[in-house]
C-alpha cells in the first residue's frame, strides 16, 4: 500500500465493512475508492464523498460545503462533486459506511453518464 496518513488509516479501518476500499495518493491528498470507483478524496486532512443529486440533500442539511480549489491563473475556484464529511457521520462506522454507499452510487451514476468504467 502507497503511503498514507493517520487519518486516511482511520478512514479505511471504519470503511472496513464495505469490503474493497482502498486509497490512492494524488495532487497533495488521497483517492478513496470503493470496488474500483472512486468515492471520496481527502484534502488537507477533510473526507469528501461523491454528490450528485441523489445524495446532495443530506449534505446540505448538515450545512456540509463542497471541495474547492484554485486553478493556477484562475481568480474563480472550482468546485467539484465531493462535498466534506460531517464530523458525526465520521465518528460512526455504520453511519460512515451508509454515507460510503450512497457516494458510490453516486459515482456510479456519474461514471456512466461519462461512459467511465471502474478501475481495479
Amino acid at each position: 500500500m502507497a503511503k498514507t496518513t493517520p487519518f486516511v488509516t482511520y478512514l479505511l479501518d471504519m470503511l472496513a465493512d464495505l469490503g474493497d476500499v482502498h486509497a490512492r495518493a494524488m495532487f497533495g491528498g488521497f483517492g478513496i475508492y470503493h470496488d474500483g470507483v472512486m468515492v471520496g478524496l481527502v484534502a488537507d486532512g477533510v473526507f469528501y464523498l461523491k454528490v450528485d443529486d441523489g445524495n446532495r440533500p443530506k449534505y446540505e442539511a448538515e450545512d456540509s460545503q463542497p471541495f474547492r480549489y484554485h486553478r493556477k491563473g484562475k481568480k474563480k475556484p472550482v468546485e467539484m462533486s465531493y462535498w466534506e464529511v460531517p464530523v458525526d457521520v465520521l465518528e460512526n462506522p455504520r453511519s460512515l459506511c451508509e454515507w460510503t454507499r450512497e457516494a458510490h452510487a453516486a459515482a456510479v451514476r456519474s461514471n456512466a453518464k461519462k461512459g467511465n468504467k471502474p478501475k481495479r
